[in-house]
């Protein structure tokens, strides 16, 4: 699987996860995010992953999806960072940020971004970007949990 979408952030920020995973924020604010503490405790979990892109504008996304790819183990390359995050349902929201589940809404298709049905399991994000352009590659994973002292920027 992969594909190519454009979305429009006025958060700076993309955001990849299974809505399952954050069905306990749905009924918070729908900025809860903006705590910087609550989203490096989600993303240490696995639940999200939210790009901070560092400017709001119009960006373009290639993603592909390699599930052939049984290897359990992925390493950084120069310029491409890689994150952890466990699906779940296999429901899972890749888009702007404002659009995460919070203030009794989830995504839906009138939002930026798309829905990628996903197998169960753990999975492995790897990520680049040039300008506003950024390139993801979705791979099955052992781990399922990040471990990072700060923020995801790209």
């Amino acid at each position: 699987m992969r594909g190519t979408f454009q979305f429009d952030t006025d958060t700076a920020t993309l955001c990849l996860y299974d809505l399952a995973s954050l069905k306990h924020r749905v009924e918070e604010p729908s900025d809860w995010w903006s705590l910087p503490e609550d989203e490096l405790a989600e993303v240490n979990a696995g639940h999200c992953l939210f790009f901070n892109l560092g400017a709001d504008g119009l960006y373009e996304v290639t993603w592909s999806v390699d599930i052939s790819d049984t290897a359990n183990e992925v390493q950084e390359t120069q310029g491409v960072q890689v994150f952890y995050l466990q699906v779940p349902s296999g429901n899972v929201f890749l888009g702007a940020a404002e659009d995460v589940s919070g203030g009794d809404l989830e995504p839906d298709e009138s939002c930026d971004g798309i829905t990628l049905p996903l197998q169960p399991g753990n999975y492995a994000c790897l990520v680049s970007r040039e300008g506003n352009h950024i390139s993801m590659s979705i791979k099955p994973s052992a781990q399922g949990h990040n471990i990072l002292d700060s923020l995801i920027r790209v």
